[in-house]
Order: structure tokens, then sequence, then C-alpha cells
């Protein structure tokens, strides 16, 4: 078996995957119990503030590719999580709107979220909160 390099720990790929996976599976406890995954509450979240968005403006605004979000959507709607509707001027548009499951769970779920990222960052000072938020937004 060979050696791992040196410089494996101090590696910034490999640190900032495994701060993901740790954030990413403390989240997706969380979620568990309302069968949503971290994406599908990232998307509830985007459409409790920007109800009616198109899937492209809501790609855009999470940064994700229409592929991806297409297939949670899709499994969204499936399980009464969001609403389809045509567009009032554009009957070829499709609009997103959260249901009324989701708005009953709205308070719960967006207190699940700040829970989540309370013990995140409840190791460091409001100092150092602001910087990792600060460098986290600056690799993106």
């Amino acid at each position: 078996m060979s050696k791992l390099p040196e410089d494996l720990p101090e590696c910034m790929v490999f640190l900032l995957g495994k701060a993901y996976q740790k954030a990413h599976n403390n989240f997706k406890k969380r979620l568990k119990p309302y069968g949503l995954t971290n994406m599908q509450h990232l998307v509830l979240e985007a459409l409790w503030y920007h109800n009616g968005m198109t899937a492209t403006e809501l790609s855009r605004l999470l940064m994700l590719d229409k592929a991806t979000l297409s297939g949670v959507l899709e499994r969204m709607v499936e399980t009464g999580w969001i609403l389809k509707a045509p567009d009032r001027n554009d009957r070829r548009v499709q609009r997103l709107y959260t249901s009324q499951k989701a708005d009953e769970q709205k308070v719960v779920l967006v207190r699940e979220r700040q829970e989540s990222n309370r013990e995140i960052l409840d190791r460091f000072s409001s100092e150092e909160r602001v910087l990792l938020k600060r460098l986290l937004r600056d690799i993106i």
C-alpha cells in the first residue's frame, strides 16, 4: 500500500469536501422526517420568497443546471410540495408555486435549516463567522 501525500490533510479540496459532507449530512438527517432532500428544501425556500418563478428563473437563482433541477421539481410535484401552473400571459410558460402542504411546514422547515446552520457556526466567534462566510462567497 502506498503512502498518502503529507499535504493531503491540508488540501483545500479535501477540507472543503469534508466540511460540505458534514454540513450536508447533518441537514439531511434533519429533513428525513419530512421526506425532503437538501436540494428540495433549497427549492422550497427559494419559492417561499419568490413564489411563481419559472424553472429557468429558479435555476439561475440557485445556480443549478436545468437538467438537475428538472428532476427535483418533478419529484416535488409528485410528492405534493410544489405546484406548476401556466403563466397568465403566456400559457406555454409554467410557473412554480409552493403547495399548502409546503406552506404549512414553512416555519418548521426554516427553523430546521437555521438550527443546522447554528450547529455548524456555534464553535466560531461572530468575527470568524463573518470571515468564513466571506471566504466561502469568494470561492464561489
